[in-house]
């Protein structure tokens, strides 16, 4: 298992510093608002520890093409919720959770997704049930924007700040990490489950 980690880790990390990393970038922040499962960080860290300078720059792109893709996220909930939304929640099992969840948004609102931003909980079913609900467009994205810019700006700032002390922190302590970010990945779809 081990060897099959470090073998990821080294080919994202190679990826990275391709001229294919902003590609891969751009299409893990726009789709993972929708429907991809893996989070735009297993691209934009690497890629920040491979050109530490470059780290403001990475996370704008992040940012940028995870809030237009929660904006198709948003549409997906809205227009195309009986086609392809309610796919997408049965393809990850999300369907009883998102009834649940959809009815938060009326006492909740806005702070939903700004929490859902910020923090692991799986971005796409915010979008999708924004749109579901009929959020406000305008204070949807702005509310995604403001959350997702202070997730990955943090980020940018720690790995521009401590880039070499935290490329060694994560090459000696991969295998915790990587359990540690798994747990946390678990943990927001276990609440989107049970809540």
């Amino acid at each position: 298992m081990k060897k099959l980690l470090r073998k990821i880790y080294d080919y994202v990390l190679f990826l990275s510093e391709t001229k294919y990393a902003f590609a891969v970038l751009i299409f893990i922040s726009f789709f993972g608002s929708i429907f991809f499962p893996l989070p735009t960080e297993i691209i934009m860290i690497p890629m920040i520890l491979a050109v530490p300078k470059k780290a403001f720059w990475i996370s704008s792109v992040a940012l940028l093409f995870s809030v237009l893709g929660g904006g198709a996220g948003y549409f997906v909930g809205s227009v195309l919720f009986d086609s392809v939304g309610i796919k997408i929640l049965e393809f990850f099992n999300y369907v009883e959770s998102f009834n649940k969840f959809a009815s938060l948004y009326n006492e909740w609102g806005y702070w939903i997704v700004f929490a859902g931003g910020l923090t692991p909980f799986p971005y796409k079913v915010i979008t999708i049930a924004s749109g579901f609900v009929n959020m406000n467009f305008v204070i949807f994205i702005i509310a995604s924007a403001v959350s997702r810019a202070i997730r990955y700006y943090f980020i940018a700032w720690l790995l521009y700040k401590f880039g070499e002390r935290a490329n060694k922190f994560i090459e000696k302590h991969l295998e915790v990490l990587t359990i540690v970010f798994f747990i946390l990945l678990f943990a927001g779809f276990y609440v989107i489950k049970f809540l």
